[in-house]
């Protein structure tokens, strides 16, 4: 059989599998394997030369069961359709796993944004949200970032659709800089509370944090903050793989454990980790190899793991940080080889949870403090870890499955008493 690298199609295989698992009336598949809505737009851009050119993108509203939807915006070259929809069914399901009420949503635009001006990305971000906004509200459907886009970016989004509408709206968008409505602790939000998984893990597993050992794929936003915030809880960060246009694939290691604030401080410098002196350089073949490891965190992109490399595994544990960085066929090959993985709709919840934060800030117009953000996204990320354990444990599935065995329970029971089924 091949290996299915289409998102969408394993998004949907694992929602069947958790349906036919709870044995739920066949109409609830039905309803969720396809979003509720999708939009596909054209975007002209009249880029610095003087040429125009016409960018492609997506939005995909996948269930309004549990309320308005939420998910990020996506400006990458492999944007397609289909990854789109399936990220949207990936955040239904996140949410409804730690509790949030969302349903999912999840956009994006075909462009690499690395070889936009600041001016070009401004004019496609305000032309995206042009583009998408009969669909979108504060009370139906609100952006955050993602891959591509950052704080700065959401708010050329929050100002174009108030400009639209005519008033000051913050709550249109989740992401935000903090002086224009952002929440404090949402930037790192998504990596901490891949920290907080972490922990969870080690206490769940009877291991020492203090000696565990972590290697972690990807050095951006999500992948950064998981590395700081594992060293600060006592866990050793020993190796990091990344990508650079120039180089390609890499990876810095150091069996000693990497000084991670420097590794912020070089990137920032740099632009990205290639020749850090504080590690030895590596391939990202070696990386995957690499067999003293306790804890892998692919905190990339979809499909990193696939069952070329999954075979080559020997760390021990897998959290996954990224929206679907395994295949279904390379988590079949982790489960025979005993590797729990921990998944990415519960580990890495906490930037959709801190999103959540900032939409009742802004609604309030009322603001928390950063450790009010933290305690909060702590509080309800143990609770979903330990509803999503327990359920590993009495059903005698794979942590994934639990995970959807909890969220599409919820889901389930909302379109129920909605008598949408």
């Amino acid at each position: 059989m091949s290996e299915t690298l289409n998102p969408f199609l394993n998004a949907q295989r694992q929602v069947k599998k958790a349906c036919d698992k709870l044995k739920l009336d066949p109409s609830v598949y039905e309803l969720l394997k396809e979003p509720e809505k999708v939009l596909i737009v054209s975007i002209p851009v009249k880029m610095d030369d003087g040429t125009m050119k016409t960018f492609t993108g997506y939005r995909s509203q996948h269930n309004t069961a549990m309320g308005p939807t939420k998910g990020g915006v996506r400006f990458h070259q492999d944007v397609t359709l289909d990854e789109v929809k399936a990220l949207s069914i990936w955040m239904t399901f996140k949410c409804a796993v730690v509790g949030l009420p969302y349903g999912g949503s999840k956009g994006g635009v075909t462009v690499n944004a690395l070889e936009l001006s600041k001016n070009e990305l401004e004019k496609l971000s305000r032309g995206y949200i042009n583009a998408i906004s009969s669909i979108i509200d504060p009370k139906k459907d609100s952006p955050g970032p993602d891959v591509g886009t950052n704080p700065q970016v959401m708010g050329w989004f929050m100002d174009e659709y108030s400009k639209i509408k005519g008033y000051n709206i913050p709550s249109i968008a989740t992401g935000k800089p903090i002086e224009i409505g952002g929440s404090l602790g949402r930037n790192q939000a998504t990596g901490y509370g891949v920290s907080v998984m972490v922990k969870k893990v080690c206490e769940a597993l009877n291991m020492d944090i203090n000696k565990t050992r972590v290697a972690i794929q990807g050095f951006g936003n999500v992948g950064s903050f998981a590395a700081l915030n594992c060293v600060k809880l006592g866990a050793k960060v020993v190796a990091v793989g990344e990508w650079t246009k120039r180089t390609g694939t890499y990876a810095v290691y150091n069996e000693e454990g990497l000084d991670v604030e420097k590794m912020f401080e070089y990137k920032a410098q740099k632009g990205d980790l290639v020749d850090f002196p504080g590690g030895k350089m590596i391939s990202l073949e070696d990386f995957w190899k690499l067999d003293n490891i306790d804890i892998l965190i692919p905190a990339a992109m979809e499909n990193a793991l696939t069952v070329e490399n999954t075979s080559q595994i020997k760390a021990k544990i897998i959290v996954e940080a990224a929206n679907g960085p395994i295949t279904p066929e390379a988590d079949e090959i982790l489960n025979k080889k005993s590797i729990p993985v921990f998944p990415d709709i519960l580990c890495n919840s906490g930037g959709v949870t801190a999103s959540y934060f900032e939409w009742v800030q802004n609604l309030q117009n009322y603001y928390w403090t950063v450790e009010e953000v933290n305690s909060r996204l702590k509080t309800i990320m143990t609770k979903a870890f330990d509803d999503v354990f327990k359920m590993h444990k009495e059903q005698n599935v794979t942590l994934r499955e639990a995970a959807y065995l909890c969220a599409v329970k919820r889901i389930a029971d909302a379109m129920k008493i909605r008598g949408w089924v």
